[in-house]
């Protein structure tokens, strides 16, 4: 029985670091992907995201920005101006 426990323990751990692997900017992108109208579209901008994120690495500032856009970014009113900002497609 402490065997299976120390098991979950160790994949519990490990599956829950898989998730902090990402950076700010992808998980940024994989939000914005969320607002994709249907499936393909979806599916098609979060390859796009990863390809990206393999040809170019955001710099420390980068990640900062992304990181404080994360909470503000919402799909909801990504067609506004304001909604725009927050998610970083507008200045």
């Amino acid at each position: 029985m402490r065997r299976l426990l120390l098991t979950a323990a160790v994949l519990c751990a490990s599956l829950s670091g898989l998730t902090a692997c990402k950076s700010a900017c992808r998980e940024l992108s994989e939000k914005l992907c969320e607002c994709a109208l249907n499936s393909v579209e979806k599916q098609a901008c979060q390859q796009r995201a990863a390809d990206e994120e393999g040809r170019v690495e955001p710099t420390a500032d980068d990640e900062l920005v992304c990181e404080a856009r994360l909470d503000g970014c919402d799909c909801r009113a990504i067609e506004t101006e304001a909604g725009k900002k927050a998610c970083g497609l507008a200045r």
